[in-house]
């Protein structure tokens, strides 16, 4: 069974995320080992400086590269990324699940990700152009990850 490995800056607040999360999460085991790592974000004032965002996300950055595990396919969503369909992502998938890698999926805190991230991906993922609140994409993500399990076994989900 193929492990995916979800990295995340900051923790889920509100109830009806973490329901929803918990959901995917159980549906998900069926298909996959998922381990959903929460790092702390660097704290900034209501208002940063440019170079106060850098050195947040540089330091955010080292937190996540230690997390990725060796030989995973590295997967950081990121607006500027690639846009994927549903069945393209499910390739992605079914590809690592072949191979026998593990998937490390990377979202970054509000302010993105760093540069030293993005360079060690092996994808640079884009839902949307449009922006999502931060911690409601943890369930979409999911959802999606559950939808190219369920798109590879055949199933009656993605229609």
């Amino acid at each position: 069974m193929i492990r995916v490995r979800v990295i995340a800056m900051g923790r889920l607040k509100e109830d009806f995320l973490r329901s929803a999360v918990a959901e995917y999460q159980k549906r998900l085991s069926r298909y996959c080992r998922l381990e959903i790592v929460e790092l702390e974000p660097c704290l900034l004032p209501d208002r940063p400086a440019e170079r106060e965002i850098a050195a947040a996300l540089e330091k955010e950055g080292k937190k996540i590269l230690e997390k990725i595990p060796q030989g995973a396919q590295t997967v950081a969503l990121c607006i500027e990324g690639k846009q994927l369909s549903s069945e393209e992502f499910a390739g992605q998938v079914a590809d690592c699940a072949a191979e026998g890698r593990e998937i490390a999926l990377v979202i970054g805190s509000s302010y993105g990700l760093s540069a030293a991230v993005k360079e060690r991906v092996a994808l640079r993922l884009s839902f949307s152009k449009m922006t999502f609140p931060h911690q409601l994409f943890r369930v979409l993500l999911l959802e999606q990850l559950y939808r190219a399990f369920q798109i590879n076994a055949g199933g009656e989900y993605h229609k």
